[in-house]
């Protein structure tokens, strides 16, 4: 079963909006490209690609998005998709409404940030350290 803190805490870190929650499960982070040294996409739904990590901070998998060409509602689609993953994290540079609703609903934790994915992997990992 999924667990996220109760105390929910948006601060805003230079580019970086973060929502505070306990990260239990894996980590994911949109990016542009396949390795952590890629750019974090701007927008989550449409992501090419997704890095898995797990709470360590090891990488798992590499996903591509297979809702990066949805017509409508992708952000819904890739929040059950990473679920199902286990994600209980995922970091973009944006997020649509619609995606952050089904977080909200899914009990998953995010990050906006712009720039490296092992950047904002880092943040994740000091957040859950100071936690």
């Amino acid at each position: 079963m999924k667990r996220i803190g109760l105390s929910i805490l948006t601060l805003i870190l230079g580019t970086a909006a973060f929502v505070h929650a306990e990260v239990e499960g894996e980590i994911a982070i949109a990016v542009e490209g396949k390795t952590p040294a890629a750019e974090v996409s701007q927008a989550a739904g449409r992501s090419p690609y997704f890095l898995i990590f797990d709470r360590s901070g090891r990488l798992l998998e590499t996903l591509e998005n297979p809702h990066r060409s949805d017509r409508r509602r992708s952000g819904p689609s890739v929040v059950a998709f990473l679920a199902r993953k286990g994600v209980t994290f995922i970091s973009a540079g944006e997020f649509g409404e619609n995606m952050l609703q089904a977080m909200r609903n899914e009990g998953i934790g995010y990050l906006e940030f712009h720039g490296r994915a092992e950047d904002a992997l880092k943040q994740i990992l000091a957040s859950k350290r100071e936690s």
